[in-house]
């Protein structure tokens, strides 16, 4: 199957699915991030960022671009391509958006995360904003569909421990909300039900 067949096949199976929405309570804030998906050496890849050490939340984790909602964006997927701009200088007419996952919750900042899937063009001249992103990591699709791929481990994250399902690539540890953010995308794509 080509890298195009697998993307319409992705854009396929997510349209077909009607995603969880959480009601917005007054205890959490909203926010949008973008899973940027593209085609490199006849292999799918996911694009995360490693958050830098100036953020205020989520300090030094691998997350994908993305961020809070603001009242002047019109809708989430705007807020998850704004957010992929200012942290990474990808343009929103080079995203073709996919389509939506699960929403989930940051247990640690208390945020209702919308994720949005998108097509984006490889290689690409990505700006990185170092106020907010330390690095960019890439890893291949394949690595969260192989079964088995993710396991919980203990997580020592700003004084606390979190016992968080995870997935490794490299050296980087990938858990918390954006691990879960994963395994529902495969959930989606592969039709499995979920391995935690």
């Amino acid at each position: 199957m080509s890298i195009s067949e697998c993307m319409e096949l992705i854009k396929n199976r997510l349209n077909k699915r009607k995603p969880i929405v959480i009601p917005n309570r007054e205890s959490y804030k909203e926010a949008a991030v973008l899973i940027p998906i593209f085609g490199k050496d006849e292999k799918i890849h996911v694009l995360f960022t490693k958050r830098s050490n100036h953020v205020e939340h989520h300090k030094g984790q691998i997350s994908f671009p993305g961020g809070g909602v603001e009242e002047t964006d019109p809708s989430i997927e705007c807020t998850a391509l704004r957010e992929a701009y200012e942290e990474i200088g990808l343009r929103k007419e080079d995203v073709k958006i996919l389509g939506r996952l699960d929403d989930t919750i940051t247990f640690a900042s208390g945020y209702i995360v919308h994720p949005i899937v998108g097509l984006i063009p490889y290689p690409y001249d990505f700006r990185i904003n170092k106020k907010e992103v330390e690095n960019i990591l890439i890893v291949p699709l394949e690595l969260f569909l192989k079964k088995g791929a993710g396991k919980f481990r203990a997580i020592s994250n700003d004084g606390k421990i979190y016992n968080s399902f995870s997935y490794e690539y490299n050296g980087n540890i990938i858990w918390g909300a954006t691990a879960r953010i994963i395994q529902n995308l495969v959930e989606a794509i592969s039709g499995r039900s979920s391995a935690w």
